[in-house]
C-alpha cells in the first residue's frame, strides 16, 4: 500500500470513544483547585481519541475582546476576553514534494514498497521552574515583549511544562501501539534556564516517575493544579530514545554563560537584578526581574520592577536549583530508567566534554543518525567574552572535523545518514538574535562566533558534492514547523540534495512533534514522510491548560509561524501544522543496495 495510507499517518483513534471537542470547562478547571494532595499522586490520562493533523488540526478562534491592550503577562484576563479558545479543522496534507527532485520527476511514480525506518521528533520543551530567582522575568514582559523572531518572549505555557510533555508521551504511546517506533529523538532546550531540578523533571517526566513540579517552599503544591505532584505515564520501554543539546541546556536564558553572580542567584534567596550589563552586577538602572507566587492560581509575578521603586522580596533558597555545565548535563541522562542509559551519550562524551555521537538506529537497515551538538561551545577561545550571545549555531573546529569524519565514513559504508541538531542551517541570516547561526572566524567581522557558518557549511556539502546520502537535517531551535529543500547545486546529479525538517517546540503553538517513516518507493527513489501531532489532551487536564496559554499566546502576539519554504497556504499558516511525503533520490551505488531492504507493505 502507498504511505499515504498507513494507519498511523491517516486515521488515528487510539480506542473507541465520541470524537473529542473542547468545551468551556477545559478553560476554568486549569486555574488552581481546593483538592489536598492525594496519598498517591494523582495521573493525567490523555483523551481516548488520538489523531494526528493528517486527520484533524487545531485552529484558534477569532477574537472578539473589546478590551485593549491585554498583555500577554496578564493571564487572569485572557479568558473572559475570549483568547485561548480554538477548533479542530480537516487535517492538513501537502501530499508528496519533489522539491530536490528534477523539474521533470514524475512524483506519480513514487510507489511506496518498503518500510524502512519509523522515528520521531520532540524538541524545545522548556521544562521550566518558574519559582526560580534566576528567570528574567521583567526583562521578558518590558523589553522583549514584542515577538523575537516569531518566538513568544514570554507565555504561561510555562507553569505546565512537564503536563504537556507528559501528555505528548502518552500519545507516542498509543502511536507505537499501532505502528512501532523504532527510536526517538530530542532535539535540545530541554530545560528553559540551566538548571538542574529542570532537567531532572525533563527526564523524569520522560521515565514515567512521580513529578513534583515545584520548588523553593513549594508554595500551593496541594491547592494548585500546577503545583500538584503528579505521576507521570512515561515512554513505552521499547521505544529507545537519543538526546541532542540546545542553548537553553547549559546557558542562562540559552544565550549567557553563567557567572558567578548568576551561579550563587540560581540557589539563593535574592530576586535576580538585570541592568545595562544584562547579567553582569549591574551598575545603571538596576532592575528585579521578579518571580512567579506559585499560590496563586493564574501564577501571578510577583518582586518585578526598578529596584528603585519595588519593594525587595525573598523566595525560599534551593539548592537543586544550581546551573549546571555541558558536562554535568551529559551526565543527567545516566540517572534513567528508560533506554539507552545515557540516552545517546557515553562516559567518553562527559569525559571530553564532547556533545557529538552516532548511532545506528536498527542493525538491519543502513541508516545512520548523527547527533551533532551545533550550540555555542562555553570554553571556544575565538568566542567573545561575556556579555555577548551565546544563542546561536555554532561548530569549533573539534566538531566540525568530527562531521566531516562522520559524514565520511557513512557515505564510504554505504550508509544513509541523518543529522539530528538543535539549531538548523540555511533559514535565517548569521548573526542576529535568534534562530541564526553566528559570524564565522573567516568572515573577518568582529565577535565571531563560529568557525563554520551554516551558509559556509552549506556550501562546503554543495561543492564537494561527496554526500549523497545525507538525506535527511533534523533541527528544533525555532519553534516552528518548517521544511527547507537543499536541491544539489549539479541538476545532472540530484542525488546531493536533502531535506531540513524543523518541528515546533512543545512549549509554544502549535505544541506539535513529528513522527517521520522513511520507506523505499518502486522508481528506487525513497519517501521521508512526516507528520506533525498534537498531543491527545484531556479536558479539564493540566495539559489542557498548557494548550490554552499556547493559543492565547498565538492570539496575543500575532506571530503565524512559518511553514516551509515552498508553500505557505492559508491553512497551514493557521494550524502552523506541515505534513508532507518528502523524495529524496539515491545514488545508482545506493539504489541497488537497499533494493531488498525493509519490511514490505501492502500493496
Amino acid at each position: 500500500m502507498n504511505s499515504g495510507e498507513f494507519s498511523r499517518r491517516d486515521i488515528l483513534k487510539y480506542s473507541a470513544g465520541t470524537f473529542a471537542v473542547i468545551s468551556t470547562s477545559s478553560w476554568v478547571s486549569g486555574c488552581g483547585g481546593g483538592d489536598a494532595i492525594p496519598q498517591s499522586p494523582q495521573e493525567y490520562p490523555i483523551s481516548s481519541d488520538v489523531y494526528t493533523t493528517r486527520v484533524r488540526a487545531i485552529v484558534p478562534d477569532s477574537v472578539t475582546s473589546t478590551v485593549s491592550p491585554i498583555y500577554p503577562w496578564e493571564p487572569s484576563k485572557f479568558k473572559e476576553n475570549n483568547y485561548g479558545r480554538w477548533h479542530y479543522v480537516p487535517g492538513v496534507d501537502h501530499g508528496k514534494n519533489s522539491g530536490i527532485m528534477p523539474d521533470s520527476y514524475d512524483v506519480s511514480s513514487a510507489t511506496n514498497i518498503a518500510s524502512l525506518l519509523s522515528l520521531f521528533t520532540i524538541t524545545d520543551t522548556h521544562v521550566y521552574d518558574k519559582e526560580s530567582p534566576s528567570q528574567p522575568f521583567y526583562f521578558l514582559t518590558q523589553h522583549l515583549s514584542a515577538e523575537m523572531n516569531g518566538i513568544p518572549a514570554i507565555t504561561y505555557t510555562m507553569l505546565y511544562t512537564t503536563h504537556i510533555l507528559d501528555a505528548a508521551i502518552q500519545t507516542l504511546n498509543a502511536l507505537h501501539k499501532l505502528k512501532p517506533f523504532d527510536c526517538g529523538l530530542f532535539l535540545g532546550d530541554a530545560a528553559n534556564n540551566s538548571q538542574h531540578n529542570e532537567m531532572r523533571w525533563y527526564i523524569d517526566t520522560i521515565d514515567g516517575k512521580v513529578i513534583t513540579p515545584s520548588s523553593g517552599a513549594h508554595v500551593g503544591a496541594d491547592t494548585v493544579d500546577y503545583q500538584k505532584p503528579y505521576k507521570a505515564a512515561g515512554l513505552d520501554k521499547t521505544i529507545p530514545w537519543y538526546q541532542t543539546k540546545g542553548s537553553h541546556d547549559n546557558f542562562w536564558l540559552g544565550s549567557n554563560l553563567v557567572d558567578d553572580y548568576l551561579r550563587q542567584n540560581y540557589i539563593g534567596e535574592d530576586i535576580l537584578i538585570l541592568g545595562d550589563g544584562l547579567v553582569e552586577p549591574p551598575v545603571k538602572d538596576p532592575l528585579y526581574m521578579g518571580t512567579v507566587d506559585g499560590s496563586t492560581p493564574y501564577g501571578d509575578i510577583i518582586g518585578a520592577g526598578p529596584v528603585s521603586s519595588t519593594v525587595a522580596i525573598k523566595v525560599a533558597a534551593d539548592s537543586n536549583r544550581y546551573s549546571i555545565n555541558m558536562a554535568d548535563w551529559m551526565s543527567e541522562f545516566f540517572d534513567t530508567s528508560s533506554n539507552p542509559v545515557g540516552h545517546g551519550f557515553s562516559q567518553s562524551n562527559i569525559d571530553r566534554n564532547f556533545a557529538s555521537y552516532s548511532f545506528e538506529p536498527k542493525s538491519t537497515i543502513p541508516i545512520k543518525i548523527i547527533m551533532l551538538d551545533d550550540t555555542q561551545s562555553e570554553s571556544d577561545p575565538n568566542l567573545p567574552k561575556p556579555p555577548a550571545n551565546y544563542g546561536n549555531g555554532s561548530l569549533d573546529p573539534a566538531r566540525l572535523a568530527w562531521l566531516i569524519n562522520e559524514l565520511d565514513a557513512g557515505q564510504a559504508e554505504g550508509k544513509l545518514m541523518i543529522i539530528a541538531a538543535h539549531v538548523p542551517i540555511g533559514v535565517a541570516a548569521p548573526g542576529g538574535a535568534t534562530g541564526s547561526w553566528g559570524l564565522s572566524v573567516a568572515s573577518g567581522l568582529k565577535e565571531p562566533t563560529t568557525c563554520i557558518t551554516d551558509t559556509e557549511l552549506i556550501t562546503k556539502f554543495q561543492k564537494e558534492k561527496k554526500y549523497s546520502n545525507l538525506i535527511l537535517w533534523l533541527a528544533g531551535h525555532q519553534h516552528n514547523n518548517q521544511v527547507t529543500p537543499f536541491p544539489s547545486p549539479d541538476p545532472l546529479h540530484p542525488e546531493f540534495g536533502f531535506w531540513e525538517v524543523q518541528t515546533a517546540s512543545l512549549r509554544d503553538f502549535p505544541q506539535q512533534f513529528r513522527t517521520f517513516d522513511i520507506v523505499r518507493n518502486t522508481d528506487n527513489t525513497i519517501s521521508i514522510s512526516i507528520t506533525n501531532v498534537d498531543p491527545a489532551v484531556r479536558e479539564g487536564s493540566p495539559a489542557a491548560m498548557s494548550r490554552f496559554y499556547a493559543v492565547a499566546s498565538r492570539e496575543l502576539y500575532q506571530t503565524p509561524p512559518a511553514i516551509s519554504s515552498n508553500t505557505k497556504s492559508v491553512l497551514e499558516q493557521v494550524t502552523g501544522t506541515y505534513n508532507a511525503e518528502l523524495i529524496k533520490q539515491l545514488s545508482s551505488e545506493m539504489q541497488t543496495k537497499i533494493q531488498n531492504y525493509g519490511t514490505p507493505l501492502e500493496q
